[in-house]
């Protein structure tokens, strides 16, 4: 309905008015040139809504807010180079100014990462050893413990909320692979995904419910050693291929592990 699809428009324009119009270190690319990087120029843009201000493609951004100058008609649209989903120009500016601004892109529509795509994970230690006992499930090798310590601080301006301090709860937290061919496989890429900032966030804790603290981010791990009461245990078969799936999805492959070793 109309009503419902302007609500809807009002939230998203809400979300990216909260976007920071900061100027770019020297040397540093322009929101624009970063977002120019990964487009293709639209002649004549399809009769469809811009997903991200549902605003008709054919006509200017719904996009109103800082940050963002005028556009030609002729830049009005992109189409984003990778997966061909198109979008106002001003809107995907505004999208990328509302992030983390770090030199990434992904696809609202399709998730499709342009760029190394980088979290806001807060500063902490990522230690790992073998232990020699294996997991329920994996009977043939030793086992993966990897040790997480992330302390509490303050917000930077990356966070939900800049200056105001963060918890960290339940740290250090021990976690647990099988040390098979697969298992290290998953710590390697762990390993980029740390360096990446994206495996814990600062936010909601879905289980507390406390705000401004460290979450975990979308890459699920096993935190139970001998024994499966949580459902964070072993044996569970599918878990190797749902965290590589994960890390995919961060846009983690196997490639980044060999260029980052």
């Amino acid at each position: 309905s109309a009503s419902r699809k302007t609500s809807h428009i009002r939230q998203k324009l809400a979300s990216l008015l909260r976007s920071s119009s900061e100027t770019p270190k020297p040397g540093s690319k322009t929101p624009e040139e970063v977002v120019k990087k990964y487009l293709q120029k639209v002649k004549s843009p399809p009769e469809e809504d811009c997903t991200i201000c549902m605003e008709p493609l054919g006509g200017p951004s719904g996009y109103k807010g800082p940050g963002v100058g005028p556009v030609s008609k002729a830049e009005s649209v992109g189409r984003l180079a990778q997966c061909g989903h198109q979008y106002h120009f001003q809107c995907l500016v505004a999208m990328y100014n509302n992030g983390n601004k770090d030199g990434s892109l992904q696809c609202p529509t399709c998730k499709t990462i342009y760029g190394v795509k980088t979290g806001n994970q807060p500063a902490g230690k990522m230690e790992y050893h073998v232990i020699p006992h294996s997991l329920p499930g994996h009977p043939d090798c030793k086992s993966i413990r990897i040790i997480y310590n992330i302390p509490p601080g303050i917000q930077g301006p990356e966070h939900p909320n800049p200056g105001k301090p963060f918890t960290a709860r339940g740290f250090p937290r021990h976690c647990y692979l099988p040390d098979s061919e697969k298992g290290r496989k998953v710590l390697r890429l762990l390993l980029v995904a740390w360096d990446r900032r994206l495996i814990f966030s600062v936010g909601t804790s879905s289980t507390t419910g406390e705000s401004d603290t460290v979450i975990w981010n979308e890459v699920h791990h096993k935190t139970e050693f001998g024994s499966n009461l949580t459902g964070h245990g072993f044996p569970d078969p599918g878990h190797l291929d749902n965290v590589l799936e994960e890390l995919r999805a961060q846009g983690i492959t196997e490639e980044d592990a060999l260029v980052e070793k």
